[in-house]
Parts: C-alpha cells; structure tokens; sequence
C-alpha cells in the first residue's frame, strides 16, 4: 500500500510541470496571434487608415493589448478625426470633455463633437446637444440642445431620448407636453437606459402623459434599480 501511495505521489509530481507547460504553451500560442492582429492594426494605422487610426487610439485608451497611454490614444484619435473619421471626431471631443491624455478644452471638445455631429454620428449628436444644454465651450442654447437631442435620439441613442423626454416633461425650449415626455422615457427605457426607466415610471405613478397604473410604475422604476424605496401608490 505503501509502494502505491508513493508511485500515485510521484506520478502527481511528474504530470504538474507538464500542465503547467501545456499552459503555458497555450497562452502563447494564443498571444501571437494578438500580436500579430496588433502589428498589422499598428502598420495600416501608420500607413494612413483611419479606422484603424482610430481602433488603435481605443487599445491605448483602454490599455487593450497595448499599455494604457491616453496621451498616446489622443495621438491617434486626432489622426483619426483629421481625416473626417466620425467617431475618431467624436473620441477626440470626448478626451477634449474630460482632459484626459491632453489639457480640458470645452471649446475644443464642442468643435470636434460638431464635425461627428454633422456627419450623423449619434453620439456626437448628443454630446452637442449636452454642451448647448450646459452652456459648456458654447453659449448655452436650449433650442440647440433639443435640436441635437432629437437628432441623436431619433437615431436611437437611449442617453439622448431621456433628456429629450425631460425637455418635452419640463417645457425646455419646447411647448410642455407629457405624452411626449413619455414616449421618448419609454423608448429610452426599452433599451436600458435606468433614467429612462425612473423617469417613465413616474409618470405612470403620478398619471401625466400616460395613464396612472400602479403595476407599471412599481415595474419601471424596480426595474430602474435607481429608487431607494417605492412612493406610495393607489
């Protein structure tokens, strides 16, 4: 028994290192591949692609495959934009926003969201629409924040279809209109988006531009996952 304990030790002993270099073996083997897919993203960037130019800027903005450089991701994204690369545009207005990889510029960042803009790209659209609503880079314009909103929102952006339902809720820049409110919350809500879900949900609670239903109220805005407790409702 004891000759057994010892041969099934020493088989445990030998067969680890071969694991081990099976592992090994296998992550490398799927790593070339990656560095490959990276050379060749690397190389059409350099040559001029500006999808490519704008993919790279992503990887070093998110550290994928490549160390996290921001400043580098801004190289890219520019390079990118300056070829009238939509979302590379729209990239490079964001790190504008935030300043981050360069120094915070608003106006910059409403430049470059504008060309993303004008070129249909819905995020651009409602990054314009949120700096006209702020008064950021741009003298604030409520009738230009609901102008870009709508555009992004009828292209389906969840982000911009809420805040276009707030401006119809609250009377922005728009005649005051609940059944509008509601229909741009739901449509935002269907797609996730938990402000949309709050928002509908409380107009079902309080009955304005729907008709009151508790079930569809207590529904939305547990769905929101964005209240602390449920309002009373009868």
């Amino acid at each position: 028994m004891k000759n057994l304990a010892l041969a099934v030790l020493l088989a445990f002993c030998l067969a680890a290192p071969v694991h081990a270099q099976s592992a090994a073996a296998s992550a490398a083997a799927s790593a070339a591949p990656a560095a490959a897919q990276l050379r060749e993203l690397r190389a059409a960037a350099e040559r001029g692609d500006a999808d490519a130019q704008n993919k790279l800027g992503r990887m070093y903005l998110q550290g994928q495959g490549v160390e996290q450089i921001p400043a580098q991701a801004v190289i890219w994204f520019r390079k990118a934009a300056e070829q009238g690369h939509a979302e590379g545009q729209y990239n490079l207005g964001e790190r504008y926003r935030e300043g981050r990889g360069i120094a915070r510029d608003d106006a910059q960042a409403v430049a470059w969201y504008r060309k993303a803009a004008e070129q249909g790209y819905a995020e651009g659209q409602y990054s314009l629409g949120w700096m006209y609503k702020h008064g950021l880079g741009v003298t604030r314009d409520e009738a230009q924040a609901f102008a870009w909103y709508r555009r992004a929102a009828e292209q389906g952006n969840a982000v911009a279809q809420t805040e276009l339902g707030r401006m119809y809720e609250y009377g922005w820049s728009v005649a005051k209109d609940d059944v509008q409110a509601v229909f741009w919350y739901r449509k935002a809500a269907e797609q996730g988006d938990i402000w949309g879900q709050k928002l509908l949900g409380y107009m079902y609670l309080d009955g304005r531009g729907v008709a009151k239903d508790c079930a569809q109220a207590k529904y939305w805005l547990y769905k929101s996952n964005n209240v602390k407790f449920m309002p009373p409702c009868s």
